[in-house]
């Protein structure tokens, strides 16, 4: 690293991995990663790590993962004497004497343009209410959530058919390159912050998985949306009747058409439950 200071990196599944992977190519090479613990995965349930620490393990990094940011957790931390540090998803709130830990504070990427969707879901957020343009913030992290000074923003356009499977990864991207080009003036102390206006401030907040259910006679635009928001995760589905049960019926492809006089939101293809994914075409003809 060079004459860099020691940075600490927090973060869990892939869009932490892949912001510490293009840290790395730019030679901001942390001194430590700090990840979830494992959790158990797939049909035997064994323990995995998560993405952000399988890929740093591999490349020879240190790499924590305590089960509370409690005080014997901070102590460690701050053994590696860091003098700031990175979050990306990291999925735990940060106590005041963490963020006290790093004495050039706690950077953070958020995937809006603060102060409008702090919280949990801004990529979500931002589909789901039909945004035409989103953006990523790197913040000062606080106590208050996601209310610290800006270090830096870009906005960012959201294409008319993007869904969280392409908009996400496009500002994972962002963020990280926009986060190594301002850390040297960061490093220098020359960097300038922006108070967040918290008049203007909105809340994303935590998704459940039954956000996914649509009902298909609703308006087709808010179909439309909370299918873009939510095609990562948790998904979206629809109930149906056959033989008199009911079915849940997995929506993994949509289209949305707008007319002079109407719009038409539609399922592409589903997945019935219990049944491989197949044509809505299919489906309503009854081949399942």
């Amino acid at each position: 690293m060079g004459k860099n200071p020691k940075i600490a990196f927090f973060g869990t599944p892939y869009v932490a991995r892949d912001t510490l992977e293009t840290l790395v190519a730019r030679d901001f090479v942390p001194a430590v990663v700090i990840s979830s613990p494992d959790t158990p995965k797939g049909r035997g349930l064994a323990l995995m790590p998560s993405e952000t620490k399988e890929w740093a393990l591999a490349h020879g990094m240190t790499v924590l993962t305590p089960e509370k940011l409690d005080a014997e957790a901070i102590t460690q931390i701050r053994s590696y004497e860091c003098a700031f540090a990175i979050v990306v998803a990291y999925g735990k709130i940060f106590p005041q004497a963490l963020i006290n830990a790093f004495p050039m504070g706690v950077l953070n990427i958020h995937y809006s343009l603060l102060p409008r969707y702090r919280g949990a879901s801004p990529v979500e957020s931002a589909l789901l209410n039909g945004d035409a343009v989103t953006g990523v913030s790197i913040q000062k992290m606080t106590a208050e959530l996601d209310a610290g000074d800006i270090l830096a923003q870009k906005e960012v356009p959201i294409g008319a058919e993007e869904t969280t499977r392409d908009l996400r990864p496009r500002l994972i991207t962002i963020g990280a390159n926009l986060l190594a080009d301002i850390l040297p003036s960061f490093i220098a102390g020359t960097a300038s912050f922006t108070p967040q206006d918290r008049r203007n401030a909105t809340l994303a907040r935590k998704i459940d998985k039954k956000d996914g259910l649509l009902d298909l006679s609703d308006d087709a635009l808010k179909n439309w949306n909370t299918y873009r928001a939510y095609a990562e995760s948790p998904g979206t589905y629809f109930f149906t009747e056959k033989n008199g049960k009911k079915i849940r019926v997995k929506i993994v492809g949509a289209h949305y058409v707008k007319n002079p006089s109407s719009c038409q939101f539609t399922p592409t293809r589903v997945i019935p439950e219990g049944k491989r994914e197949m044509e809505y075409a299919s489906f309503l003809r009854g081949a399942f």
